[in-house]
């Protein structure tokens, strides 16, 4: 049976469907991003969705770090659903999630393991247009090449839930990507203030502190921060910016962070 294949839904709008200039601007956000030496091995991951030209810069911060990370064999993914609403968490159903730069096998075996729990189901539909794990792709392509992803999207749930079902394959060769953006329109003074609030409630790793309106991704960063606290991991702030910074203009700007967090 040939293996099915989700398409890129956002290549030419969110990154450059041009392959080769796809890489050369992934390569250059990771090469402009500052070098960080972390005293703790990375076990959570959590990056900006936006248009690369808007939070590519930032995404790199954390991106980087996955270069040196030789020990990495899977990667399980979060990224809020921004099209179609459901309830619990949702599985693509294909086989392989293409880019312009190619494809990203699913890993079979850790997905049938977590669609065992009831929160877990699969919606062609949900992943169908949704960029949220779309863009993370690239990055994922050039860093840690030929690593199986479990990509879930958070719907409608709870998120001791969501930390419950994927727990179990979270294991010492596993990252956990977390995808979500910060503060949404409001200007560049406000949203520094509001996003510098939630950085430190991540730092405390304490996910009640959380709103709607903290994060985009915000099930997915608590179900992050109820795993980082089972575990006593420590968090790092690699980068806290907005869209004003990097592209656009200061008066209606979304917040992006990128969080590294391990022991």
């Amino acid at each position: 049976m040939r293996p099915t294949v989700r398409p890129p839904a956002v290549a030419g709008a969110f990154y450059p469907a041009d392959p080769v200039r796809l890489e050369t601007d992934v390569r250059g956000y990771l090469a402009d991003a500052q070098p960080v030496d972390l005293d703790f091995r990375v076990r959570i991951l959590i990056v900006p969705h936006a248009g690369y030209v808007y939070s590519g810069p930032v995404a790199a911060t954390g991106y980087q770090l996955l270069e040196a990370m030789d020990d990495i064999r899977r990667i399980v993914m979060f990224g809020p659903s921004h099209h179609v609403w459901f309830t619990g968490l949702a599985l693509p159903g294909d086989d392989l999630l293409e880019t312009p730069l190619g494809t990203v096998a699913v890993d079979a075996a850790a997905a049938a393991q977590v669609a065992i729990g009831p929160l877990v189901t699969e919606s062609t539909a949900a992943h169908e247009r949704e960029h949220s794990l779309e863009v993370q792709l690239p990055f994922l392509q050039v860093v840690a090449p030929g690593i199986p992803v479990v990509p879930l999207l958070t719907g409608d749930v709870d998120p001791v839930g969501v930390a419950d079902a994927v727990g179990p394959i979270l294991d010492d060769e596993t990252l956990l990507l977390v995808s979500s953006d910060l503060s949404h329109y409001h200007d560049s003074v406000t949203a520094r203030r509001l996003d510098a609030e939630t950085a430190a409630s991540i730092e405390r790793l304490d996910p009640g502190a959380l709103s709607r309106e903290s994060a985009c991704g915000r099930t997915g960063v608590q179900a992050a921060l109820h795993l980082a606290r089972r575990s006593g991991y420590r968090v790092h702030v690699l980068d806290l910016r907005n869209s004003s910074d990097t592209a656009g203009p200061p008066d209606r700007v979304v917040g992006y962070g990128t969080f590294a967090i391990g022991a």
